[in-house]
């Protein structure tokens, strides 16, 4: 588990936010933004990258950028790092990434041709 520290602005203390924190934040931000087909997939058993990617669809590119911007403002609200936006002005994706969790906001169409959830869907294997 990775832990961030974020400064608190009104205490000068640091807290801690945990990928899980990081996560349930990310996910409510999406489920707000009323994204459909939310999917979660734990994958840091698979890449150094990241350890959660949520997939969600959008109804048209409009509904797309409210759910990226949505979450954006939720990530920030919270004062996790946002390391990289990308395709906020795209038909088909829109990403969110936060280091731990990144977030993948895409057209139905482009979730059909990619399939992400079948190239990093894999289970852990015990060794």
């Amino acid at each position: 588990m990775t832990i961030k520290y974020v400064q608190n602005k009104t205490s000068k203390q640091k807290t801690k936010q945990t990928t899980q924190q990081s996560l349930d934040i990310l996910t409510d931000a999406v489920e707000d933004a009323k994204a459909q087909n939310i999917s979660t997939l734990h994958v840091a058993h698979l890449t150094a990258i990241t350890d959660y990617m949520i997939i969600c669809s959008g109804t048209s590119s409009r509904h797309m950028r409210h759910i990226a911007e949505t979450t954006l403002t939720a990530a920030e609200q919270a004062e996790l790092n946002v390391i990289s936006q990308e395709g906020m002005n795209s038909q088909d994706w829109m990403i969110v990434d936060v280091g731990d969790v990144i977030v993948h906001v895409m057209s139905e169409e482009a979730r059909d041709f990619y399939q992400l959830e079948g190239l990093w869907d894999l289970a852990e294997q015990s060794v």
